[in-house]
């Protein structure tokens, strides 16, 4: 499948990437898989584990940055300096792929028309990134293809609780679609599994931003 690049963005979780790159290879040992590892400073571990997964597995590559740009910038440094495919399947590294079958259908779908931009598990957020039944539409960004042309003409994925939140909101307002498809049924997803150890690094603005959500404001 040459015409996707599975990246996953690593930050200090050797032993969760281990298994998220290991297990994806399992089932899709010829797609490519582009690892970013974020300004990791933790005595070698991340860059061990690479170095491991890139002598066991074909069609490995990595970029070591140096220092953590965050989650959502990494993922538009790939895109835009990286990535050479036609689409791009984001894939945390807090995750464990368990059966094939889905990155087919997913690209299948994609391409039957020219207005959808992306496919994945959707949910709704409000104007500040939380979970709100009426808010717009976005993917869940742990495991989620989009179209690489559609991304560059939007606005990138920035440091944020939701780093893909204002992309997708252009995208609507550009008359592009999102696609539902249940890739949980195929990725297990521990959820938070970085940012539950090290935050989204957020600071003070996460804070009043949380606060601002719980009066409705």
């Amino acid at each position: 499948m040459k015409s996707v690049t599975t990246v996953v963005i690593n930050f200090q979780t050797a032993e969760l990437l281990n298994v998220a790159v290991s297990s994806f290879k399992t089932f899709y040992p010829d797609v490519k898989v582009l690892v970013i590892d974020n300004g990791s400073k933790d005595e070698g571990k991340s860059k061990s584990v690479i170095g491991k997964l890139e002598s066991e597995f074909t069609n490995i590559e990595s970029v070591f940055l140096g220092e953590n740009i965050f989650h959502g910038p990494a993922m538009d440094l790939a895109i835009r300096k990286y990535v050479d495919s036609k689409f791009t399947f984001f894939l945390d590294s807090d995750t464990e792929t368990i059966k094939s079958g889905f990155l087919e259908e997913m690209i299948t779908s994609l391409k039957l028309s020219e207005m959808t931009y992306g496919i994945g598990e959707t949910v709704r957020v409000n104007k500040r990134g939380y979970k709100s039944d009426v808010g717009i539409e976005i993917l869940q960004t742990p495991y989620m293809v989009i179209k690489n042309d559609i991304y560059k003409s939007l606005r990138p994925f920035v440091h944020h609780g939701q780093p893909c939140m204002y992309n997708f909101i252009d995208a609507k307002n550009k008359g592009y679609k999102l696609l539902e498809f249940v890739v949980s049924k195929y990725i297990d997803h521990l959820w938070r599994g970085t940012a539950g150890k090290f935050g989204y690094g957020l600071g003070i603005k996460g804070k009043i931003g949380f606060i601002l959500n719980k009066l409705g404001l």
